[in-house]
């Protein structure tokens, strides 16, 4: 029986990689894509694979609050982190919302396959090389300049404000999409500037694109 996969990353051309690689495998094949964390929520309930392989870094919801919903609701199902970073606070977000490998992008083509059957045999699979980045997350959630990072910084919800702020989308917009009130999407951008320390949106953006949240 294949093995099902759901990819899920905003970058088409990644996509066509990844999808190039694993139709090679005669035990797997790709069920569905997904080009953001709401579809690859949505499509997780759908189709319920054995593996999600997750951009970490997409528009609208990224892949770590994707992956905290997806293991909330589906927990047999396994996520494989895809990422560009590798400090630790980020390393600690994505494992703790529940994914079971995680990959660096630039050794993602070599190193999937051997991911996708570690995951499926229930242990964790992690890029080499990221060992010290775990060793570090014991010390405490932390950015690669020693500073604390977005995750432990701000909760669940203002993440999820945060981004869609840095996306350009309007309070009215964010409460539409998050189901709460333009007055509580306001208190938490209140809540969210005066924790980071930054009082405007265009700095706001910046920082979101730095920790990871979302991409330009």
């Amino acid at each position: 029986m294949s093995v099902r996969i759901v990819l899920a990353d905003d970058h088409i051309i990644v996509r066509e990689g990844l999808r190039s690689l694993l139709n090679q495998q005669t035990d797997m094949e790709i069920v569905a894509e997904a080009v953001d964390g709401e579809e690859a929520v949505q499509i997780a309930g759908e189709h319920q694979p054995d593996v999600i392989v997750m951009d970490a870094s997409m528009p609208n919801l990224n892949g770590i609050e994707a992956t905290r919903r997806i293991r909330a609701q589906w927990p047999k199902v396994h996520v494989i982190c895809l990422s560009m970073h590798s400090d630790s606070g980020f390393v600690s977000a994505m494992l703790k919302a529940g994914a079971s490998g995680y990959l660096l992008k630039d050794c993602a083509t070599e190193e999937l396959v051997r991911a996708v059957h570690t995951v499926l045999a229930g242990q964790v699979y992690l890029s080499p090389g990221i060992g010290r980045v775990i060793a570090d997350q014991f010390k405490g959630d932390k950015g690669p300049d020693g500073t604390p990072s977005v995750f432990s910084i701000l909760t669940d919800r203002e993440r999820a404000v945060l981004q869609l702020l840095a996306e350009g989308f309007s309070t009215k917009e964010i409460s539409e999409r998050l189901k709460l009130s333009t007055k509580t999407v306001a208190s938490h951008r209140e809540h969210i500037m005066k924790k980071l320390g930054i009082t405007s949106i265009a700095g706001l953006t910046k920082y979101a694109i730095q920790e990871g949240l979302t991409t330009l």
